[in-house]
């Protein structure tokens, strides 16, 4: 329950684009392996120093492409 709290608090929070490995990987409640490599096939990194950022906007585009909208897929 403590992972969909803090989605809902950077989603609320316009200001916060941008997030480390570490909490967008709790956030979209996945490894943090799983989120570097779809941040990284995002495009949505940005490294400042040792520190890497991930565009939130960028990265939910990213993964509205895995949207599935096939209905036999639900059955």
């Amino acid at each position: 329950m403590q992972q969909t709290k803090t989605y809902r608090k950077y989603k609320e929070n316009s200001k916060e684009r941008f997030v480390r490995y570490s909490e967008g990987a709790e956030m979209y409640h996945v490894s943090v392996s799983k989120f570097m490599q779809m941040a990284k096939d995002a495009k949505a990194c940005y490294k400042l120093g040792q520190a890497v950022l991930v565009n939130l906007e960028i990265f939910d585009k990213y993964l509205e492409t895995f949207h599935i909208v096939d209905d036999d897929f639900y059955k």
